[in-house]
């Protein structure tokens, strides 16, 4: 439907310029013009709502027929992203700072595709090549990262804090904070970050799966009161389970166990194996 309607408009645009003025020049800009509109709102697409690998193909094509375009380098790193190809992203950030029209957002992105493929030295080199003035929740989120990477707990701390300040969606950065107190064994204080977290997002999994195991390790064996789905229910009362059965809380374990097999709308294979392998270790 959008593209009879926009048909007939562009030509008569292209019409109207042909018959006031004659000059060729003149429709062969509007259509270009046209065609920069078309191709945006494509670009826009390919980066949000298309398949991954279809886009990493349409962005490579697009280079390939137009190389040294910015917008195009940049959408094809943005999708091979997307697409988990984080080896390949690096590349292709590379390839974008090394550009003459390159910002600090570019030098950003490439410490994310550091990080994702577990370059985490190089990472922390391009992020120090930013200005400290350049002040972004991406560029926060990551320092963040690096300083957890490193176990400086402290700069960790305070680059979350202002990370969480400079978003309007905080979810996944108290998130990413509780993970860190988590794993310095701050369990009451990755508990107060999960929360927070949930209270931003309440549909987020991992934060639901991450508070559990953040009670389990004080052993409180209650679920927590958050919103969450039967199937959810389930899969969190297997997590409890296991953080107990890890605490030689093995009888508890086994009671959160069969509650999680009995919750699961359909058969829960995990949990089954789970308890079919403890009670055949208590019978030997």
């Amino acid at each position: 439907m959008r593209q009879t309607i926009m048909i007939p408009m562009c030509v008569a645009a292209i019409a109207a310029l042909s018959a006031c003025s004659g000059d060729d020049a003149q429709v062969d800009r509007a259509l270009q013009d046209l065609n920069v509109v078309d191709e945006t709102n494509l670009n826009d697409v390919f980066l949000t709502v298309g398949d991954p690998d279809e886009a990493v193909s349409y962005f490579s094509g697009a280079l390939a027929n137009d190389p040294g375009r910015i917008d195009l380098m940049r959408g094809l790193a943005k999708s091979l992203i997307r697409a988990r190809r984080a080896n390949d992203a690096v590349t292709a950030w590379k390839a974008v700072t090394d550009h003459a029209d390159a910002t600090d957002d570019d030098r950003v992105e490439l410490a994310d595709a550091y990080i994702r493929s577990n370059q985490w030295d190089l990472a922390a080199e391009t992020l120090n090549s930013v200005p400290p003035t350049f002040e972004t929740y991406k560029r926060y989120r990551l320092e963040a990262m690096i300083a957890d990477s490193k176990e400086q707990w402290d700069k960790a701390d305070s680059f979350y804090e202002t990370a969480v300040g400079l978003t309007t969606r905080p979810a996944n950065v108290y998130n990413n904070w509780g993970f860190s107190k988590l794993t310095r064994g701050d369990y009451s204080g990755a508990e107060r970050l999960f929360t927070d977290a949930l209270r931003h997002d309440q549909g987020l999994f991992t934060a639901k799966n991450n508070l559990v195991l953040a009670r389990g390790a004080q052993r409180n064996y209650d679920l927590p009161v958050v919103q969450m789905t039967q199937t959810e229910r389930a899969q969190l009362l297997h997590t409890m389970a296991l953080t107990a059965i890890k605490q030689n809380d093995v009888t508890i374990g086994k009671g959160l166990l069969r509650e999680a097999i009995d919750t699961h709308p359909q058969h829960f294979e995990e949990a089954v194996r789970a308890l079919r392998a403890l009670e055949d270790n208590v019978t030997n």
